[in-house]
């Protein structure tokens, strides 16, 4: 199955996307990949821009990044349920993470409170992940802190937890240090490798940004096979 997956995203002011995606070229043989792509949204900034003053941030991305993944990858989380530490979101709802709408702008992030907050996809049965995708909130340049993603069949996150991804340096959210780099946020999203791990849940941490203390999440794109 040839992997183009194009969601259409809105915002307050809906805007048409540009379609931009990875530059790495179709694989002459499909049996070794294909290269994930999905609809990026247009550029919004807005807001007077805050300092950056993170240590050992990766560039800042000028294109989509790109992943090889398996011919029968599609995308598992639209419009799946929604859970989170804060139950009830100071902006938004927590159904926006998985409903397809990626634009910057009121009306289409959801906020939660300080400190280590997490949100938790389920995707509904146990399938085998090839990325997650993940839009906190692009009409500002800056970095979340401690942003750590992982996966478990368990849905309390007790046992047989996989981390993603971690760059919660000193262990804030309690789910052990890790050691890549913090990234500012851009219309393109991160784009994390799921290493065909095989899980049911997705949960994603973060204690605040560069520009205040509050999460915020606009879209969050879970990518693998299932049956």
């Amino acid at each position: 199955m040839l992997i183009s997956l194009l969601l259409l995203t809105a915002c307050s002011d809906t805007k048409k996307p540009d379609n931009k995606s990875s530059d790495v070229a179709k694989p002459e043989n499909d049996s070794q990949g294909l290269p994930l792509t999905t609809e990026i949204p247009e550029e919004l900034l807005e807001g007077t821009p805050q300092p950056i003053k993170v240590a050992n941030l990766e560039p800042v991305l000028n294109t989509a990044p790109s992943l090889i993944v398996d011919k029968d990858t599609r995308l598992l989380s639209r419009n799946k349920p929604v859970s989170g530490s804060d139950d009830f979101p100071i902006i938004g709802d927590l159904s926006y993470i998985t409903d397809g709408d990626k634009e910057a702008g009121e009306g289409y992030f959801v906020e939660l409170i300080d400190g280590p907050q997490w949100v938790q996809i389920d995707l509904g049965q146990t399938a085998r992940l090839s990325a997650v995708w993940i839009w906190h909130y692009h009409s500002q340049k800056r970095a979340y802190h401690d942003v750590i993603v992982q996966v478990s069949n368990n849905a309390d996150f007790n046992d047989s937890v996989i981390t993603l991804f971690n760059n919660d340096y000193d262990n804030t959210s309690g789910q052990g240090k890790g050691t890549d780099q913090p990234y500012v946020e851009t219309r393109f999203g991160k784009l994390i490798d799921a290493r065909s791990s095989e899980a049911r849940y997705v949960r994603l941490w973060s204690c605040g940004n560069t520009s205040n203390d509050m999460n915020h999440y606009i879209e969050v794109e879970v990518f693998g096979s299932a049956e």
